[in-house]
């Protein structure tokens, strides 16, 4: 028999991609946050570039996934529409935030015509 039989080495590649695919989504919620939830439905994707921005329940702000001070998100907001970007802007909050905080946040948004707003939830 002169050839190697490949078929072993196909099945573990396609088991490995698998494995990749289901990890991939849960590597990147890092930041402990319960986000509300909704009844599920059909989602369309943002398409381009997304900023995330995160309250913990202690109530600590996250760009992305860097900590940051409040003060700071305004700086960060002026800077991203001085360089004419327009991101997807999901904002990410614990469930047990007072609302008052998140809609300080898309006002701030609003300031700044940062108008791609996603607000993240999980499913029932």
């Amino acid at each position: 028999m002169s050839e190697i039989n490949v078929t072993p080495l196909i099945d573990l590649a396609f088991a490995l991609l698998i494995i990749f695919m289901i990890t991939a989504p849960l590597l990147e919620q890092t930041i402990d946050i319960r986000l509300p939830s909704e009844t599920p439905r059909a989602q369309e994707q943002p398409t381009g570039d997304v900023v995330r921005i995160s309250l913990n329940a202690d109530g600590e702000l996250f760009w992305n996934q860097d900590s940051i001070a409040h003060d700071d998100l305004d700086q960060r907001l002026a800077n991203l529409r001085e360089m004419g970007d327009n991101p997807v802007m999901r904002i990410r909050a614990d469930a047990q935030l007072p609302y008052q905080r998140v809609v300080d946040i898309m006002d701030l948004l609003k300031r700044y015509q940062l108008n791609r707003i996603s607000l993240e939830t999980q499913a029932r």
